[in-house]
């Protein structure tokens, strides 16, 4: 199995055909051609090494409180299989995440009308050595959320839908960008069943990531139920479907399962570094079944707010739950 590659700068039928049969077949794909400024990638993904490069002491410092989402998860804390009933011990990475950039007075608003929200909207932190992050990060998070809602709006013409189908449902999203740190490690002395990132699905509409070709990448469970590797890349993002757009489209598009292995014995010098953004409708968006995906039956699963499922799939990831 292969993850096909789209190029956006392709004629946009052509591209909302290719998206609708990559979504339906795997559920992943590698994007060119999206116009993710190249100067702003590199100055996040320096960012990004620098974070990781400081101290435990400053990486602690801004480390996610207790029931919040964003701050610094450390090392062997996270359990993606976790999200999936799964026991398994803890996943050899540590990441920085990134929420919403919103005024105070907008994020007031929508945590008085639910106050599960303040969730969604937690305080970004920021590290005190690292003083030009916060802007390269907004920006970068402003870019990638403009190029999910460019990739929505051709999806949605691959179902035959107006281009503005998920606009309203995606003008306030709560997407998180994710920098993520797999340290180099030594294979021999990883516990059975353990692994960089455990097995799992995305609980969004659609994931962009940006990764290194070092050893131990991104894994993909195919419709043969093996693992295959998804390559890196030069300039492209991996693009997949997540849980909630699966269920817009009453599986239609497939949130497929995947992992990030440990690097063969031989594979010498292995740290690895990727930028995840997850894409996420509104707080309060209803995700019902789109019409052209309705069975004939008629059987689909009641509709559901976006934001409460994002919440419960995160917290069941983190240590003792």
């Amino acid at each position: 199995m292969s993850i096909p590659t789209i190029d956006l700068s392709d004629p946009s039928d052509v591209v909302a055909r290719q998206l609708d049969a990559a979504c339906s077949e795997i559920g992943f794909v590698q994007i060119v051609g999206h116009e993710i400024d190249s100067v702003l990638e590199h100055e996040a993904w320096s960012c990004a090494k620098a974070f990781f490069a400081l101290s435990d002491e400053a990486k602690m410092a801004v480390a996610i409180p207790d029931g919040d989402a964003y701050g610094y998860g450390p090392f062997q804390v996270e359990r993606l299989a976790a999200s999936r009933g799964q026991e398994s011990p803890p996943d050899l990475k540590e990441t920085f995440s990134i929420g919403p950039f919103v005024e105070s007075g907008e994020m007031a608003e929508i945590i008085a009308q639910d106050p599960a929200a303040a969730f969604a909207y937690s305080p970004n932190r920021w590290p005190a050595d690292l003083s030009e992050m916060a802007a390269v990060m907004q920006r970068y998070y402003d870019e990638l959320g403009a190029l999910c809602a460019r990739l929505l709006s051709l999806m949605a013409q691959g179902l035959g839908m107006p281009a503005d189908t998920f606009a309203s449902a995606i003008d306030r999203h709560t997407s998180a960008l994710r920098l993520l740190h797999y340290p180099h490690i030594n294979p021999a002395e990883v516990v059975a069943g353990q692994l960089r990132a455990g097995a799992h699905s995305d609980y969004g509409t659609i994931t962009l990531l940006r990764q290194d070709d070092a050893p131990g990448g991104l894994e993909v469970r195919g419709i043969d139920d093996e693992w295959h590797a998804v390559p890196a890349q030069d300039g492209a993002y991996v693009v997949n479907i997540g849980d909630a757009l699966e269920r817009w489209t009453a599986g239609r598009w497939r949130s497929t399962l995947h992992r990030v292995q440990i690097p063969p014995a031989a594979s010498g010098s292995n740290r690895r570094q990727s930028i995840a953004f997850f894409h996420n409708a509104n707080w309060d968006a209803v995700i019902d079944v789109l019409e052209p995906c309705r069975p004939a039956d008629g059987a689909v699963d009641p509709p559901i707010t976006a934001g409460r499922h994002l919440m419960e799939r995160f917290l069941s990831t983190q240590r003792g739950d």
